[in-house]
């Protein structure tokens, strides 16, 4: 027992030595390639070997020949040891290549493929996730040349939409100004009127930029949507009235919802409006509240006539105000916009869908705890 305990202790010593001279080879080479990392670690374990054997047969005095036999034989392990580190490490190294060029082409902007051929386990991960951010950098950039798009034509429809009103008001200025005016009064009403206008347009403009800051700030409180949707269908009534359009407000629940009534009124005006703008004299225009699974769904339905299936996609896309001829007289595409925006902000969604006839507008909340 003796014997064994003091060669395990010469091998160790040994051992120990070699790992030692390892450990600090592999210091120095930890910029270096794998190649090089695992050509040192097979070549420290065979040395390890070598040197605890190497001890052992000091300690016992083994014969020259006996010695000599030992070392043949941990040389040729050594050099199948060493070849195959080489062999593998080169084989790392180039899949780790192959991979990087890969990954250097969803970088400048094109997708990721993945290289052909077997590779470890970490490699085919590595592959995986970069294959995953590919695909969301995609979205990312099909998202940011839609927003572009979008603020394109944003700026576009408001280029236009001001230029209209400021001329106008121009034009009225000078007549009052050389006297010409037949009707002051009747001028004064008009710039009063496009001076409203103007105000609305930058208001709009001033909330779907807090929106888009993530600057918007909520204060939530508990509200039946009875009292939401009966306020909304009050303040829309007058411009019903003016266009010959009904104002039906059928099947509201009186469910509770956690909501900003300020900002949420704003969605229900803008979805009346737009829906009283867009149906014909005559028309109806309808209000429903219910709670369904999914949470509690507020619907604007319309008699426009239906959207067209290509447009649906778009209608809360900031600026698009679909057709020239479904286009309404005051705006600048921004009310449906707001309307996703401080829904979203709400934890909520909104939708819209072609009926027959129109199409219903739905905004999903969730529901108040009881």
């Amino acid at each position: 027992m003796r014997d064994t305990l003091l060669i395990a202790l010469f091998a160790f010593l040994g051992a120990a030595a070699a790992g030692l001279l390892g450990a600090g080879a592999l210091w120095l080479l930890r910029r270096r390639s794998l190649t090089a990392s695992l050509t040192v670690v097979a070549a420290v374990a065979v040395a390890a070997m070598l040197a605890g054997t190497l001890a052992v047969a000091w300690a016992m005095f083994l014969s020259p020949h006996d010695l000599s036999v030992v070392t043949t034989v941990v040389a040729m392990a050594a050099v199948v040891s060493l070849a195959t580190a080489l062999v593998l490490g080169r084989w790392v190294v180039a899949r780790s290549r192959e991979l990087a060029l890969a990954a250097r082409s969803f970088g400048d902007g094109g997708a990721f493929a993945a290289p052909d051929g077997p590779a470890t386990a970490e490699l085919e991960a590595l592959s995986r996730e970069l294959a995953a951010t590919s695909d969301r950098l995609a979205e990312s950039r099909d998202r940011e040349r839609a927003l572009e798009s979008s603020r394109r034509e944003l700026v576009a429809w408001i280029s236009h939409d001001l230029r209209t009103p400021l001329a106008g008001l121009r034009a009225m200025a000078e007549a009052l100004e050389d006297g010409v005016a037949a009707a002051p009064d009747r001028y004064l009403k008009q710039i009063r009127t496009e001076v409203e206008r103007l105000n609305d347009m930058v208001g709009d403009l001033f909330e779907l930029s807090r929106i888009h800051a993530g600057a918007l700030a909520l204060s939530p409180s508990r509200i039946s949507l009875y009292d939401l949707v009966g306020d909304a269908l009050a303040g829309a009534d007058p411009l019903a009235r003016e266009l010959g359009v009904r104002l039906v407000g059928a099947r509201v629940e009186p469910v509770p919802v956690e909501v900003d009534s300020k900002e949420m009124s704003r969605v229900l005006g803008n979805l009346l409006v737009n829906a009283i703008r867009r149906t014909p004299a005559d028309g109806t225009v309808a209000v429903g509240a219910e709670r369904r699974p999914e949470g509690v769904v507020v619907s604007v339905t319309d008699g426009c006539g239906g959207i067209p299936e290509d447009d649906l996609p778009r209608v809360f896309d900031t600026g698009w105000r679909g057709s020239h001829a479904r286009t309404p007289p005051a705006g600048a595409g921004l009310g449906l916009a707001i309307v996703r925006g401080i829904v979203e902000a709400h934890q909520g969604r909104a939708a819209v869908h072609n009926i027959p006839g129109g199409c219903r507008f739905e905004v999903t909340l969730p529901a108040a705890e009881a």
